[in-house]
């Protein structure tokens, strides 16, 4: 007598005949149910049936999936997997298109299920579909069925991905490339060469030397929705899989191209919502484009490093007059050095560069202090200017607060960080500047100062000011303003 526990209350379903309201032992063997299932019904041959889920994704039920069944599921009676796949297989051979067409449209629905899957791929269906793509001798939309049905075998890992001949993968690249396609093919032609190249890093050159990168971006310029997100997702995959060389070469070709700038004005601000899955893309875009900035972020100032020196040296000269400095003596030159950079706001006036051997921020910190003194030399003057005549010890100083300013940004865009697979979080004003982490920056450096003015601080209130102020206002405030305000308004 089976225990209740391994009791199911299932109904099982067939066309053209009643329900079965079945009690579904777990403990008997799945044959035995289903002949049992069968004898109801007076069918012969149960070993030529299986069980399926009958809502949502039809799956297969199995010995290793059955315990998923639960009270009140509904089932149905149908063609065992093997079955189907040999039915299936013989149907694609067909001279007949339209048997062709519906049973490669049909294999197209089944092959999500893994069970199926193996079925197919033990008769070597898989090479069948591959022929069919090499041949392109098919109409559109037999061949879009025969693209689909592929992508859902590979899916499950089956069969590697390294198997493919080149000539298959010309030709899926071919269907890419071309200017006048059926949008279907395109559409799941791109998702297949995204799976090779996020499959397989042995694929990653085979891909990039056949699709042209010009062609790609042409297709996101596209009104075709899915078709615009496809190939970001390529673009995308291309990108993560790239060695440190090809990565960089992507971005010099992307950066002429000016991708950033388009997908601000025509994708971000279209006039149809971002989609899920193209938010997910523009994030990645975003993590692995600031992800560049992670050696600077690691790397400590190198005291011996003539060029980062100079840069330190620059900063100096940018807030300070030092046209009679040639005409002191040593002693007098590093006495009036060491002094200015006290006024800058180093703790280690002597010898500035101690300052920047944390990492991160790293030389991230030399950077966005001498682009800040670049780029707006008027606001870098009056900071540095303003504070270091102060006398009542109200002073902000500017290379500790950049330093600490730099290293909550780091965080803040998680700079280093991989992509997560779900991640959607994109920042619009990413799109709109080529020097996102800079031009931050600038904003919330000169934001600090404000607030630090107004709250009367001193350097005992630094932590206590800095930390509350960027991370709860600041830079929820830099992100929502608009990049087109010039930097005297901030």
């Amino acid at each position: 007598m089976p225990q209740q526990k391994d009791i199911v209350k299932i109904a099982i379903q067939m066309p053209g005949a009643y329900p079965q309201l079945i009690q579904l032992d777990q403990k008997k063997p799945l044959s035995a149910v289903i002949k049992e299932v069968c004898d109801g019904w007076n069918l012969p041959g149960p070993d030529n049936y299986a069980l399926q889920y009958a809502d949502g994704v039809q799956t297969y039920i199995t010995e290793s999936n059955r315990l998923d069944i639960k009270n009140g599921c509904i089932l149905r009676l149908t063609k065992a997997p093997g079955c189907c796949a040999e039915d299936l297989y013989k149907g694609i051979q067909s001279s007949d298109s339209d048997v062709r067409c519906d049973s490669l449209k049909q294999l197209a629905c089944v092959s999500t299920d893994v069970t199926f899957a193996q079925e197919f791929i033990s008769r070597n269906g898989h090479s069948l579909l591959v022929k069919i793509v090499e041949d392109a001798h098919e109409a559109p939309l037999i061949m879009t069925h025969t693209l689909i049905g592929f992508m859902e075998l590979m899916d499950h890992g089956i069969v590697s991905w390294e198997n493919l001949s080149a000539v298959f993968i010309k030709k899926i690249a071919s269907f890419v490339n071309a200017t006048v396609l059926d949008a279907s093919v395109q559409q799941v032609s791109l998702a297949i060469l995204e799976s090779m190249v996020l499959s397989c890093s042995s694929l990653f050159q085979q891909v990039k030397q056949e699709v042209t990168l010009e062609r790609l971006l042409s297709q996101l310029q596209v009104t075709n929705q899915q078709i615009q997100t496809k190939a970001m997702a390529l673009l995308m995959a291309l990108l993560q899989t790239a060695g440190d060389a090809d990565r960089q070469e992507l971005f010099v070709f992307l950066g002429k191209k000016n991708l950033r700038q388009y997908i601000y004005k025509n994708i971000i601000h279209s006039s149809v919502a971002v989609g899920d899955e193209m938010a997910h893309y523009l994030y990645v875009l975003q993590s692995v484009t600031l992800n560049h900035l992670e050696p600077r972020m690691r790397m400590p100032l190198d005291s011996y490093n003539q060029d980062q020196r100079e840069i330190l040296h620059g900063l100096r000269q940018a807030a300070f007059e030092t046209e009679s400095e040639n005409s002191l003596s040593h002693e007098r030159r590093r006495s009036l050095c060491a002094k200015e950079f006290k006024k800058l706001g180093f703790s280690n006036n002597s010898n500035p560069g101690q300052d920047l051997l944390r990492a991160p921020p790293g030389l991230l910190a030399l950077d966005t202090m001498a682009h800040f003194a670049s780029r707006y030399p008027d606001a870098y003057s009056r900071f540095v200017l303003e504070n270091s005549s102060r006398e009542d010890k109200h002073e902000c100083p500017f290379a500790r607060s950049s330093i600490q300013l730099t290293l909550i940004l780091c965080e803040i865009l998680s700079i280093g960080e991989p992509p997560s697979e779900t991640g959607s979080d994109y920042h619009p004003i990413f799109f709109a500047q080529d020097q996102l982490l800079d031009e931050l920056f600038c904003i919330c450096i000169q934001l600090l100062n404000k607030t630090w003015k107004e709250m009367r601080a001193t350097q005992e209130d630094f932590d206590k000011v800095t930390l509350p102020t960027l991370q709860c206002h600041h830079i929820s405030l830099s992100f929502s303003m608009s990049h087109s305000r010039p930097m005297s308004q901030h």
